[in-house]
Parts: structure tokens; sequence; C-alpha cells
């Protein structure tokens, strides 16, 4: 028989708690008036509410890998929102999982984040599998490539077979598609022995549009003050939003201290509305510093709002959080590629080379300007900050996945000008990134995909095509048919990468060569620049046009080492600017002693001369 314990008896928490003589079950449903445990084979037991809404019950029959759900108000049976663990998808049974077995006697200290180089990939279309075991197998692979860290897309479980992952509803559980607990815990130990590390995409300002049951029981979840583009935003302030901290900030220690994870890259974090004194963001980076001392644990943002106080140094070390991903890099850099200025590439159109020169040197293109796309300022100064506190990268899921076709860069430009991003991508002193397959310069698309059903499925069909609908290419209901069905098994299908093609192709061998000699360029000669700092940096347009030209930047060390970039996006040459005397650390391009022809880049390393 369950046995009812009150919370003087055990400290309230999210989710479910294996104590010496059962299971301690615990839900926050203030909304709701009544809650059932339902442990699977046992009749149905009430559970005890306090002042704040908590439901608990303790069970001494349950025990690891005890499936049980919960029953709102004699009626609505839902999943556990903490659960650990969906062996049947989201709607069924939750299962309990002993945490402690997962979490290592000695973890993996790391790596430091100045020898960062980050493949981002999705479970689910990495590998034919589709599985934890599909990516451990390519982890040699990416080890002799020169890779050092994975970011696996966010895993948290969604309903149906394949999705992006940013629609999750139960953030604690990796999806059962992928593989259980154990086979993810294996990967860890698996990529933490070939010293890479593995870092998780996380989503907290929002949670999935099916099976997310948090409305029918926790209202105050959400915070209807602040609204997003996902409705109302989670809430975050006061005595209820201390809960949902909590929540959120245990989600991310469950995947560094008990999986170890290395590091997370927190999604969209300009939507977590907060005007806290304590704001959400600090406490989470503080919370984690604290409790896992003694290991490289890497914190980065997606963060629209171009907030450089968040990646300030104290004594060199980041306060709070290591890196922001870089997107004004990659927007004025694809404009100067493509030439496309629809969406929000208009926003960087107007002087491509100036934003591209001013990421390059600061950091941050838009930092305090008023941004096109919104009228308004974006963005704090960021000169401040050394290289390394941004991410840089040609291509990512959304920036290929975003697209109506999900065309990466190899379908857009020249294998010319593709040469040219990689060396810019790689050999740059911020932290480099690559996408899935770019390393090979593969084809394959990455496309928008979800398993929705219903009217969400329509909804999503519908959605995809108005976004598109202002674009030239994409004006008429016509062209917008094109527009591959996110919903369509197919789709997903034809995202998945073509590893025979990767594994054989000539063309795929020759640029994954060359990904793989900038890489040791960058680990060689880039990396211990970035380690001994730089505290300066110097950008310069070359040509008339600011739509197309030139970039010149020269970063500086604090023992005189100087880097410098130059780089020819224009389809014509350029004069040559004043090269440092040194090392030619890459010369791309036909060679011209006084001139750059379209196409070329030159990385060199030298040395301030005494005054």
């Amino acid at each position: 028989m369950n046995q009812q314990l009150g919370i003087a008896g055990h400290n309230r928490c999210h989710g479910p708690r294996i104590i010496e003589g059962g299971v301690c079950f615990n839900l926050w449903a203030p909304t709701a008036e009544s809650v059932e445990l339902l442990e699977i084979g046992r009749p149905p037991c009430r559970m005890t509410r306090d002042a704040d809404g908590w439901y608990q019950l303790m069970s001494p029959t349950a025990r690891d890998g005890t499936r049980y759900q919960f029953r709102i108000n004699q009626d609505l049976v839902v999943p556990d929102p903490a659960s650990l663990f969906q062996p049947d998808d989201v709607g069924a049974p939750s299962e309990v999982l002993d945490l402690s077995t997962l979490r290592d006697a000695n973890p993996y200290a790391g790596r430091p984040w100045a020898e960062t180089v980050i493949y981002e990939l999705h479970v689910g279309t990495f590998s034919e599998e589709g599985t934890y075991a599909g990516v451990e197998k390519r982890l040699h692979y990416l080890r002799d490539l020169g890779i050092t860290a994975i970011e696996l897309m966010p895993i948290n479980d969604v309903p149906g077979r394949h999705n992006w992952g940013y629609d999750g509803v139960l953030l604690n559980a990796p999806n059962a598609r992928y593989g259980r607990p154990q086979d993810l815990k294996r990967l860890l130990r698996a990529a933490h022995d070939l010293d890479i590390m593995v870092y998780l995409d996380v989503v907290y300002n929002h949670f999935g549009p099916q099976l997310n049951y948090l409305h029918s029981y926790a209202e105050n979840f959400f915070n209807k003050r602040h609204s997003t583009g996902w409705g109302p935003a989670v809430n975050l302030e006061g005595r209820d939003g201390a809960f949902v901290r909590e929540f959120l900030i245990e989600n991310a220690l469950i995947w560094l201290r008990d999986y170890g994870f290395d590091g997370l890259r927190f999604d969209a974090v300009h939507a977590l509305k907060d005007d806290s004194e304590w704001h959400f963001l600090v406490e989470l980076a503080e919370t984690v510093r604290q409790e896992l001392p003694g290991r490289r644990v890497h914190l980065m943002l997606e963060n629209e709002a171009n907030q450089a106080h968040l990646l300030d140094r104290v004594e060199g070390r980041p306060r709070y959080y290591d890196a922001q991903w870089g997107d004004d890099f990659h927007n004025a850099l694809h404009v100067l590629l493509t030439g496309e200025d629809e969406g929000y590439y208009r926003a960087f159109a107007d002087k491509p080379l100036e934003h591209l020169a001013r990421s390059l040197a600061e950091g941050f293109a838009y930092q305090g300007e008023v941004f096109a796309l919104h009228d308004e300022p974006r963005g704090e100064p960021s000169a401040h900050l050394p290289p390394e506190a941004t991410i840089f990268f040609a291509q990512n899921h959304d920036q290929i996945g975003n697209r109506a076709l999900g065309e990466r860069l190899s379908k857009l430009v020249s294998p010319e000008k593709l040469r040219q991003t990689m060396a810019l991508v790689l050999l740059n002193p911020h932290i480099p990134m690559l996408f899935m397959g770019e390393e090979a310069a593969v084809e394959t698309p990455f496309l928008f995909f979800a398993d929705w059903t219903g009217e969400a499925a329509e909804l999503t069909r519908e959605g995809r095509r108005k976004e598109f609908a202002h674009f030239k290419s994409f004006s008429t209901p016509e062209m917008r048919a094109r527009i591959p069905d996110p919903c369509d098994e197919r789709t997903f299908q034809a995202s998945k990468l073509n590893w025979s093609s990767i594994d054989r192709s000539p063309g795929c061998a020759r640029f994954r060569a060359l990904t793989a000699q900038l890489l040791q360029i960058r680990r060689e000669k880039i990396v211990p620049l970035i380690e001994r700092g730089f505290v300066s940096a110097q950008r310069e347009l070359l040509g008339d046009d600011p739509r197309q030209g030139g970039v010149h930047v020269r970063w500086q060390t604090k023992r005189g080492e100087v880097l410098q970039i130059v780089a020819n996006f224009a389809g014509e040459r350029l004069p040559m600017p004043q090269l440092v005397e040194g090392e030619c650390l890459w010369r791309g391009g036909p060679a011209e002693e006084q001139h750059l022809l379209p196409g070329d880049i030159i990385v060199r390393l030298g040395q301030v001369r005494p005054a």
C-alpha cells in the first residue's frame, strides 16, 4: 500500500526521488484540485498537497524502472513533467530512473575553451540509424578531422517519431527514439575517451504545442504579463517563478552533473522574460558554476539582444557565460557570399562588409545601433570582449533549415567561395562551429521537420508557407507548393546525411582534407594565441562599395603577436593592403603580389616591431 509523506518528511523537488524505502513522487500543480499517482499495476493513490500547490506521495513499492502517471482532478491522465524517461513516447507512462547510476566516479574534466571546435549535429539525421549509437560510430572520424566538441541539437522528448527538438514538452527525458538513457551515457563516455567534449542544446523559452499539459494543472508556470512568439512567457518572477527557476536549473544540472555533458547551449534566451532583480540567466550560470567545481563546463547563449554583459570576464575567466552564437557574423557573411537581402538579411544588406569586419574585430555588428527589422536599438558594446566570447559559423541548423528548401552553402555558392569561407571560419580567433556534413561540402538538405498530427500539423504546414510568402522566390501559391511538407516522413528522411557519399565521393574527400588541414593550422597556430590573450583588434574595408569588396582585420596579443586576415569578396581584384612580416599560415585562391583576386584570403602571423 502506498504511503503519504508530508513536506516535513522530504524536501520538495521536481520529479521522482529514490529514497530509502521507496520513491518519493512530487508534482507542482497549483491550479489542480486533486492529484492521484497511478503506479502501473497498482491501485490509484491520492497525493497530499501543501499551501504552495506541491503534491507528494512516497511509494514503498516503486523503484528504478517503475512506470507511473498522474491523474488530475480525477480525469486527465498525464506524464510527469519532470519525467526522466518516456520509453513509449510523451503521452505514455513515465519511468523512474536512478540518476546515480549514470554519474561517473571520476568525471571527465573537459578541455580549455580556447581549444574548442564545435560540430553541431541532429542525432536523428546524423546517421542512418538515427540513434546515439549511430553518432558513437563516427566519433573517430570527427576526432581525426580535428573536432574537439560535438553539440547535440535538443534531445528532450517531443511527440512523434522525429522533430528538430525545439518543441520539447518533457525537458528532463532524453528522446527514446534515439535510445535509452544508458545509451546516451555510453555515447558521452566514448566521446570523452577520445578527448571529445559533448555539448547539448536546451530550450527554456517555451514548450511544444502538442501533449504539453502544464496549462491544465500549473497555469502559474507561465506569466501572462510577458508574451513571446510562442504565447505567454515561462514564468521566472515571484514566488511561483522561483519554482519554475528550480525546475529549469535542475534540468541543466541533470545534463551536466548526472549525464556528464561538458556544456550547454541555451536557445533564444532573449525570449526569457524576467524583470527580477536577480535575472534568471545570472542565477542559472552562478548555480551551475558553483555546483560543478573542478570541471571545465562551457555555457553558451543564443541571444538576439547581443547582451555583452553576460559574456564579461573576471581575471580572464567568464563571469557567467563563455560565449554567444555570432549570428551577426553569419548574416553579414551570407549576404556577401550570396547577395541575398530578404528576411533578416535585410538588416545586413546595406553595408555587409562593415558588419562583417566589425564582427570579426569586436564580436557583434550591432552594439546599440537601430536594428532595421525591429526599428529599435539592438545590442551592447562588445569591443572589450575577447574573440573567444563569440562562436562563429557559416552554417548551422537554423540558417540551413529555416530556408524553404533547406539548401546548404554548397548549393548556393561556388567551390572557390566555399573554400574561402571555410578558411575564414576556421582561422579567425573566435570559436568556430561547423554543421554536420559541412566539413565535406555535402549537398544533402537539412529541412524543417516535425511529426505533428491533426490541427498542429495543418497549422505548421500553413505557417511554413506563409513564412515565405513575402520572398520573391515563393511569391505565388504555385511557388510555395514546392516547399516540403514538414510533417511528411520523406522530409525527415531527405535530411539524413549520406555517409556513402561522404566516405567515397572524391569531391567530399578533397573538401574534408581541406577542413582537416585548416583545423591543424588552427590547433598549432591560432589556439596558442587565444590562450595567451588578444588585447586589441583593428579593421579596414577594402574597396569603395560597402556592399562588396574586402576586409582586412588584425588582432594583437599581449606578447605583441599579430594575426592578420585579408579576404576579397568582390568580383574584381582589389589593392593589396600592407601585410605583416612573418609567417603565411594560409593563402587561398590564385596568388598575385600587388592585388587580392576574387575569392582570395590571406592569413598571416607576425610580430609588432619595437618602436
